[in-house]
């Protein structure tokens, strides 16, 4: 490693804040967020993890420390700063993790590096969402006026209520929400060739708008080898079932054990 790349990974990094990186990992884990949310989703799971595993949660502009920043609202524009920002992080293995939203950013990060710079996750980790050729409603709810959008959120479940009830803490986190549903809510899947890696596929089994076999239509987006796991809980199960889903992925990123 030069010099150069040395200095860089323990710069302050507005899209990796509180973030350290290790010189000496082994793996590079990058988890994006759901709509809504940002790095304290993950925030408990660096002790579940492999010592040599860099657990990096990316923190996206308009949430946390980034609150000023404008959002993107549109995959392809989030991909493309995504890959120039990761691209000096990505000289050792590394693997993507994203819930919901953040399960489309990382496998339009995947095949945007693949494509730009001939780059492949080890892993590439898909939670909460369905594959990306199975449509679904083509629900805007992004634009509906601010009632209707909040009772949108309430029967997601996935705002808690008492910040649904904070009428200021709503006006600030509306913005976000809008533009991360319109970030989600646009998105046009453009048929490609499947990726190498190995696809992990995770789902809620109370989760009745993402089900199984939305899930397993994943298997069509990898040449390697393709895994799903149903786990307790609703759409946001990551929470519910925390430690069983990292049990998992430690697994999969050292079938062995950890190092």
């Amino acid at each position: 490693m030069t010099s150069t790349m040395s200095q860089s990974q323990t710069t302050a990094n507005p899209w990796f804040p509180n973030v350290r990186f290790n010189p000496r990992a082994a793996l590079r884990l990058f988890a994006f967020p759901y709509a809504g949310g940002s790095t304290a989703i993950y925030r408990n799971w660096r002790k579940a993890l492999p010592d040599d595993v860099d657990l990096c949660p990316v923190q996206l502009p308009g949430r946390g420390s980034r609150m000023r920043e404008e959002c993107y609202k549109r995959i392809p524009a989030l991909v493309e700063s995504l890959a120039e920002v990761l691209r000096p992080y990505l000289d050792r293995p590394f693997a993507f993790f994203g819930h919901s939203m953040g399960a489309v950013i990382g496998f339009e990060l995947a095949r945007h590096l693949r494509e730009s710079h001939s780059l492949e996750p080890a892993h590439l980790f898909v939670s909460g969402r369905r594959a990306p050729r199975v449509t679904g409603e083509r629900l805007h709810t992004y634009a509906l006026p601010e009632a209707e959008f909040i009772a949108e959120l309430q029967r997601l479940n996935g705002t808690p209520s008492d910040v649904l009830l904070h009428a200021e803490l709503m006006q600030v986190m509306l913005p976000l929400l809008r533009a991360d549903f319109e970030l989600i809510q646009t998105y046009e899947y453009v048929p490609g060739p499947p990726l190498d890696c190995p696809v992990s596929a995770f789902g809620g089994l109370q989760d009745y708008e993402v089900e199984r076999e939305m899930l397993e239509a994943w298997r069509e987006q990898t040449e390697g080898p393709f895994s799903l796991h149903m786990l307790p809980g609703d759409h946001f199960f990551l929470h519910a079932a925390g430690q069983q889903l990292l049990r998992l992925l430690a697994q999969k990123l050292y079938p062995h054990g950890a190092r």
